[in-house]
């Protein structure tokens, strides 16, 4: 139904995977920090960042494709501020003009695939001083302001550039990360209160929190949903 596959290695950093869906089903797509290029039925546009859950449903029939940009790196090849596409889906051919309007028709052509409009709009290597932010926040830290530590740009130009590159400011960064870590712990853990301290929150009221603002649904519920999934993956692949 849906896969993700690693990069070719001229596009590492840039590009944190690709991925095809062939589910019919409705899908709850919550915030991940990161921009998509997307390929659907008649239209090629670009995803995100998110802040709150949207639902996304493949047409009967059609696979989906996509490329997801590592966090802060989509910029580098879309040309713009990533928080002027927050919680938003934008037509490549709005985004780009006639260039996008042409690039869509090529890609659902078959005539070039996403990763080639990538390749081809690459420009620079991205803000070091970002990325390294972006690991601090993705290491587990506790608090934003131990994760802008040491860094000799001063902190509000470093947020503003943050923002710029990711779509939202450190603070949004780092609670859509550990939720994202939740969601990947949501297995291993025997309940809620264990799982919130596995992806570093304070208490289960707070994991509680982020999940009714990033999913939309109670915290029950969404991962009770997310266990119930990993079991029927988990047992089709032992087939």
């Amino acid at each position: 139904m849906y896969r993700e596959t690693t990069a070719s290695a001229g596009l590492g950093g840039v590009v944190r995977c690709l991925w095809e869906d062939a589910g019919r089903a409705p899908k709850r797509i919550v915030p991940d920090g990161c921009v998509d290029l997307v390929a659907s039925g008649d239209e090629v546009f670009v995803a995100g960042p998110d802040t709150t859950a949207w639902t996304w449903e493949t047409p009967s029939g059609v696979r989906a494709r996509g490329v997801r940009f590592a966090p802060g790196r989509a910029g580098d090849v879309l040309g713009l501020g990533a928080d002027e596409l927050r919680d938003q889906r934008v037509p490549l051919g709005d985004l780009w003009g006639k260039e996008g309007a042409l690039l869509t028709e090529r890609v659902l052509d078959g005539a070039a695939s996403l990763t080639d409009v990538v390749a081809e709009h690459r420009t620079g290597r991205g803000d070091r001083e970002i990325a390294e932010l972006i690991a601090r926040l993705d290491g587990g830290v506790s608090r934003v302001s131990a994760a802008l530590k040491t860094f000799a740009t001063g902190e509000r130009q470093l947020r503003r550039r943050f923002t710029l590159a990711v779509g939202y400011g450190p603070a949004t960064y780092l609670r859509v990360t550990r939720f994202q870590r939740a969601i990947g712990l949501a297995g291993t853990a025997p309940d809620l209160a264990s799982l919130a301290f596995s992806a570093g929150y304070a208490d289960q009221a707070h994991l509680s929190r982020d999940c009714r603002e990033f999913a939309g649904v109670q915290a029950r519920e969404f991962f009770l949903a997310r266990k119930c999934a990993m079991s029927t993956v988990d047992s089709y692949s032992a087939r």
